[in-house]
């Protein structure tokens, strides 16, 4: 659906203008009930599931420019990849994991706003997700709070930057961020500023899906959720006011296959690691498995959802995951997370061609068959930590002069969804 923008107070790429919802009315009401894509003001478990059968991973889509160490310049063949294979949700689109003070220049969240708009533009109901991770710098030190976020959080104005060790100290303990940062705890006012900027920004440029991070570390000092909760519900409701159709999806990693309280998830859906098993009888094979590791399959706890309904477990996504690299690599180790020595999507791309697209089809079929409330999220754009000379970044776009990195999945990823191939 399509909103129009006008006058406010909380956005920084707007020069502190907030959207005034106004939604075109669609010409036939009847038609509401019909499409698969349709929420507003909440999300029936049947839509949601739509969006997450065509969820993909597309770390810093909106984000302009170069982050250090790493280059995204792909971005038209990246549009074009968006549209051929019909991508509904767009996970990890924009965030900020060092760098914070890059939000002091208005251009980069006009530019997420411009991708944001022209994806829109052929496609109105693709969501795009935001990030609120688990780790904060010592830059965010340089990024003055705009008066707004205390306004709508209801606190006295102060003029003054963010406090990176404000955001990570610990009851009972002195933080000193001595290596440029830590975790933001929940509990700290400041972590709620600096979320709920992040949050009300994103918002205002067209997302309307945050993903959490790593909640129990974040939450680690709020054992009821008591605190979370209530924050949540802060976002929620300048979601419903100012979000393109009124709501705002929540994710988070959960070990513990959940964050609910008093039976109600905090969370729309939840999200982990694939947890991917090495096979060492057979060199770089792998495979998915009920109850390896912390594996969320068949984990997923039943809840009432934010939107109101109930189920026996929570639908949920599993994503490639990045995380680095064993000390020693290209040996099976079943007793750790790595998989041949790599993480997730670096053990994916040092694949051959025809062995990713394969397992692929394999990971999307295994987890319908195994446990129809988990759900591929499939990844297009990935910093891999493994040799490669695509710019430490796996590509799925179809290699050619668009993308002359491209690891060509594109086309398979396409049919898995329009062909649900087997």
């Amino acid at each position: 659906m399509i909103v129009k923008e006008g006058e406010g107070h909380s956005s920084l790429a707007l020069k502190d203008s907030k959207p005034v919802v106004d939604f075109i009315t669609r010409n036939v009401q009847t038609k509401f009930s019909k499409d698969p894509y349709y929420f507003d003001g909440s999300i029936s478990r049947e839509v949601l599931e739509n969006y997450l059968d065509r969820s993909v991973t597309m770390g810093y889509f909106l984000v302009p420019g170069t982050p250090e160490g790493y280059q995204f310049p792909y971005k038209h063949d990246d549009i074009r990849m968006i549209k051929n294979m019909g991508a509904k949700f767009i996970g990890r689109a924009i965030y900020r994991w060092s760098e914070e003070s890059k939000l002091n220049d208005p251009g980069f969240l006009a530019y997420a706003k411009a991708m944001i708009d022209t994806v829109h533009a052929f496609d109105p109901e693709v969501i795009f997700q935001g990030c609120l991770f688990e780790s904060v710098t010592k830059d965010v030190n340089n990024l003055k709070i705009p008066a707004w976020v205390f306004t709508d959080l209801g606190l006295p104005v102060e003029n003054r930057t963010f406090s990176c060790d404000s955001m990570i100290k610990r009851k009972g303990s002195v933080s000193t961020s001595m290596g440029g940062g830590g975790v933001p705890i929940i509990n700290n006012r400041e972590t709620q500023l600096w979320f709920f900027y992040l949050a009300a920004s994103y918002i205002n440029i067209g997302c309307e899906a945050f993903h959490l991070g790593q909640v129990g570390l974040i939450g680690a000092d709020d054992k009821d959720l008591t605190i979370y909760s209530e924050f949540l519900a802060k976002i929620r409701a300048y979601a419903k006011e100012h979000a393109r159709r009124h709501y705002i999806i929540l994710d988070g990693h959960v070990p513990t296959g959940g964050m609910v309280k008093d039976g109600v998830s905090l969370l729309d859906f939840n999200s982990f690691p694939l947890r991917i098993k090495p096979i060492p009888e057979k060199p770089y094979e792998a495979k998915l498995q009920v109850g390896y590791l912390d594996a969320i399959f068949k984990r997923s706890k039943g809840c009432i959802s934010p939107s109101g309904w109930k189920c026996e477990s929570l639908p949920y996504l599993v994503e490639f995951d990045n995380f680095g690299k064993a000390k020693i690599t290209n040996v099976a180790d079943t007793t750790n997370i790595f998989i041949w020595g790599w993480d997730e999507i670096s053990w994916f791309s040092l694949q051959k061609e025809q062995d990713r697209n394969n397992w692929l089809v394999y990971a999307w079929n295994w987890i319908k068959k195994t446990d129809p409330n988990g759900h591929l999220e499939i990844p297009v754009t990935r910093m891999i930590t493994c040799p490669n000379e695509t710019l430490r970044t796996y590509f799925a776009n179809t290699k050619s002069s668009g993308c002359p990195v491209g690891y060509s999945q594109e086309e398979t990823i396409r049919k898995i969804w329009t062909n649900n191939i087997k």
